[in-house]
This record gives structure tokens, sequence and C-alpha cells, in this order.
């Protein structure tokens, strides 16, 4: 996880918390979703990686959610592993990280 994050947004993280996983279309692999507290907030995005990151609060993810956001921005459907790990988050904060 944290390679992922750092090679896709040049990100370091610490306190890595597993979340859950959920079988992921790609022959005999599975999506493994954790909460991390980044150690900056400074994104630099690796294009060839990922087309896009950017940072939400709980507020504006709770609008994602809830369908209610301004932009019209969303969140996966429930049935994405990204969608519950949001939903934790949102519900309670940075106590995902303490479980």
């Amino acid at each position: 996880m944290r390679r992922e994050v750092a090679e896709e947004v040049g990100l370091t993280c610490a306190h890595v918390q597993y979340f859950a996983s959920q079988p992921w279309p790609f022959p005999s692999s599975l999506m493994i979703g954790c909460h991390a507290e980044a150690v900056s907030d400074d994104v630099v995005i690796d294009k060839s990686e990922i087309e896009d990151a950017r940072w939400f609060d709980r507020a504006e993810l709770k609008s994602m959610l809830l369908r209610q956001h301004p932009q019209e921005l969303s969140t996966p459907p429930p049935i994405a592993i990204a969608h519950h790990i949001i939903r934790d988050f949102v519900e309670h904060g940075s106590k995902v990280l303490i479980r």
C-alpha cells in the first residue's frame, strides 16, 4: 500500500490500518483496502500511474456519499470497496486508524 501510494501520488504514508479486501477482476487478484495517514499533503501525480488525485475533507466526502456534492462529484457505488473505505472515514474520522 505504501509503495502504491508513493508511486501514484508521491505521498509517504504512516499509521496504515487494514480495512477489508475484495476480489479484483484480474485473474487471481485481490484488492486490499486500507486507511492511512499521509506524512505530508503535497500530492504529485504520476500521470502514467493515475489520471488525477486530490484531497477531500469529511464534509465533502459526506456530500458525495449522499449525492449532494455541489460539483456533482460522487463516490463509487456500494459494490466497491472504495465506497466502504470512504463511508468508514466519514463516519469515524481519524478513529479509523486506532482500531
